[in-house]
């Protein structure tokens, strides 16, 4: 990490500039390396002023703040850079997954397990349901689902007269499974 000081009506010494690697050695755990850090410390009559930019492989993180001492100056900005490196990577990581699921990379491990490796109990029926699959659209499956108890409908699809499911997902949306 490499660390530009600049200070202005405001003596620097080396406590201080150690204070403030120590402090900025925290936002290496969410941004990549290189890092170009550039420390901009001010002090106005009573007030402290510190201002800092972060350049690194995603963009530019910047903030600033005043207290009446500059170590705790030093302290909140970094504390806000701290929030927006966490939100940065989170971005970056939750784009990546996406572009994954999108194209089809995200590969799901299947194991096929002998039935003798499970035990000698063969696995056993606890409930069964009988369900009456009638022809119906697609929005009359859905209003169906909507008051029913369960969780997901099987229909006969009118347009294509195969059989179809559609379920709930856990983010209250809708799932269609369908035969080719």
């Amino acid at each position: 990490m490499q660390i530009d000081y600049v200070s202005r009506n405001f003596e620097l010494d080396d406590r201080l500039r150690d204070y403030a690697a120590a402090k900025l050695n925290k936002l290496s755990r969410f941004l990549d390396e290189p890092l170009e850090v550039k420390v901009t410390l001010e002090q106005e009559k009573y007030r402290q002023i510190a201002e800092l930019s972060v350049a690194h492989r995603h963009g530019l993180l910047q903030a600033a703040g005043e207290t009446e001492e500059m170590r705790d100056t030093i302290k909140l900005v970094v504390d806000k850079l701290e929030k927006q490196a966490r939100r940065t990577r989170k971005k970056f990581k939750d784009k990546r997954r996406r572009a994954d699921r999108v194209n089809g990379q995200h590969h799901w491990p299947v194991e096929v397990l002998a039935r003798g490796s499970l035990g000698d109990d063969a696995p056993r029926i606890i409930k069964t349901s009988t369900l009456n699959i009638k022809p119906m659209g697609l929005d009359e499956a859905a209003m169906q689902l909507e008051g029913g108890t369960n969780d997901f409908v099987v229909f006969r699809d009118t347009s294509t007269d195969r059989i179809c499911v559609l379920y709930k997902r856990r983010d209250e949306n809708y799932g269609l499974i369908s035969p080719d």
